[in-house]
């Protein structure tokens, strides 16, 4: 009997201790306080370990400038030569190498669609051309 009487009382203290949770989100984009923001910004900003190379064409003299512009004229040059040589008839369906670059065209839903991958970096693209 006692023991019935101690759970009892027990089970009573411990309902009329609790009370009801209520979450408060931290975040200001989801309700949380708005005075949040500055704090969670600059910890995010301090933790982050990402550093954004800039390269600016300030820095570079007016030589550099122009050797950089007469390369991309040069390469477009020999890109347009060499893709008119390869495609004379326009661009058909297939696989194409040309130089490090595998071109693959072909036709689906939403239009033409052009992958390009570079074989030395790994590096891809895609153009879609709407129909």
């Amino acid at each position: 009997m006692k023991k019935l009487l101690f759970a009892s009382l027990l089970l009573f203290t411990a309902i009329g201790f609790s009370q009801q949770l209520v979450y408060t989100p931290k975040n200001p984009n989801f309700g949380g306080n708005t005075f949040n923001y500055q704090w969670l910004l600059s910890s995010a900003t301090a933790q982050n370990s990402f550093t954004e190379e800039s390269q600016s064409n300030a820095t570079k003299s007016e030589l550099e400038r122009f050797q950089e512009s007469l390369n991309r004229q040069i390469l477009g040059q020999l890109s347009r030569s060499a893709f008119t040589s390869e495609f004379q008839d326009g661009l058909k369906e297939g696989t194409f190498n040309i130089g490090s670059l595998v071109l693959e065209i072909f036709e689906t839903g939403e239009g033409l669609v052009i992958n390009i991958l570079d074989v030395n970096t790994g590096e891809q693209t895609q153009i879609i051309v709407p129909n």
